[in-house]
């Protein structure tokens, strides 16, 4: 018989096996040897890539963004220094910011933030009975859609209506996406996966000291020990747990031997998650993705390095970062036809 013809042979119990990733020793007895593999198969190409084949879908009104807004408002506070860096942005525009008769510094920044964490700003000038502009009002980027026709926008606060805005009365100010250009993406994207690791990292370590898992240990006793001391120890053993997990234990053998008593530690080994690793990988992912330096947050620098001069990061970070985001919110006046967004004059603030 062939080698082909042999594989066809298999039973349908071992063709079953082999799907699963099962490899059970053809020998017989207690002790054969088995071995077995889990886990669900990973395609070698991710799936996700199709989603960029994908525009942005619409009802026959508007376009649906191409990235769960919610899930990016949730996302906002997963990390400190996520939210922190987006907060810095907010707080260096708007203080740079001039108001001017038509917008307020308390819309203009409620816009700014809504651009830095959804890659969208939405801005709708209010007119009076003469069609003269009047004012320009935030509206919130996340219940904000733009429609199929030019200048038409939806409001959709809930699920059971929309509110129609006026046709032209509402400007965006978005972050580009390389696959379409109806609806912007922010730019820390890249390092999402990162923040949502450095929580889940927090949040495991959270849960590791609540449930007491820390205790964990084997007790190997090997020693003449009667009922009544295995029921005491028993008994002391159970009251070191819950909140109790750190206290001290004394065991008295008289009759006992050296190694008689051996406690092996379990929990530690099964817990390690390298947690300041991670905490650190993902922090320097989320800040490179902002472009934020580290100073400028109140990080403590490690052991043995240097924080740097303060005010040279702000002045780097202010001409490389906020500046740039500023020409980009200008174009909010083009688009409009007066000036209604205008910066200050920056002075460089390093000491002499």
């Amino acid at each position: 018989m062939s080698k082909r013809n042999k594989a066809r042979a298999m039973s349908r119990g071992e063709a079953a096996e082999a799907a699963t990733g099962a490899i059970v020793a053809s020998a017989s007895g207690s002790n054969a040897i088995q071995a077995f593999s889990f886990g669900d198969p990973e395609p070698v190409l991710n799936r996700r890539e199709i989603m960029d084949l994908i525009e942005c879908q619409h009802n026959g009104r508007w376009y649906e963004p191409p990235i769960s807004l919610d899930g990016l408002a949730r996302a906002f506070r997963v990390s400190p220094h996520h939210s922190s860096a987006i907060i810095l942005k907010r707080n260096l525009l708007a203080s740079a910011f001039e108001p001017t008769h038509w917008l307020s510094r308390k819309a203009f920044g409620a816009m700014v933030q809504d651009y830095l964490v959804f890659g969208n700003g939405y801005l709708e000038q209010r007119s009076n009975l003469l069609g003269n502009p009047m004012r320009l009002d935030h509206s919130l980027a996340k219940y904000t859609r733009r429609g199929l026709a030019e200048g038409q926008f939806f409001f959709l606060p809930s699920y059971l209506g929309e509110t129609e805005f006026r046709p032209g009365s509402v400007v965006q100010i978005m972050q580009p996406d390389v696959n379409q250009e109806i609806y912007g993406v922010p730019e820390y994207l890249s390092a999402l996966q990162s923040a949502l690791l450095n929580e889940a990292a927090t949040l495991f370590r959270r849960r590791y000291y609540l449930n007491g898992s820390h205790a964990g240990y084997i007790l190997y006793a090997t020693g003449e020990i009667d009922e009544q001391d295995t029921d005491a120890l028993k008994t002391a053993l159970k009251a070191s747990k819950g909140p109790g997990n750190f206290r001290n234990l004394f065991v008295h053998a008289p009759n006992g031997k050296d190694g008689s008593l051996k406690i092996l530690p379990i929990a530690e080994v099964g817990a390690k998650d390298e947690f300041l690793g991670i905490k650190n990988a993902t922090r320097d992912d989320v800040l490179a993705a902002h472009r934020t330096p580290p100073v400028v947050l109140g990080i403590v620098p490690a052991q043995g390095s240097s924080i740097g001069n303060a005010r040279e990061a702000v002045d780097m970070f202010f001409e490389l970062e906020i500046e740039p985001i500023q020409a980009n919110l200008l174009t909010v006046n083009e688009a409009l036809g007066y000036e209604a967004v205008r910066f200050k004059e920056r002075k460089s603030r390093q000491a002499a």
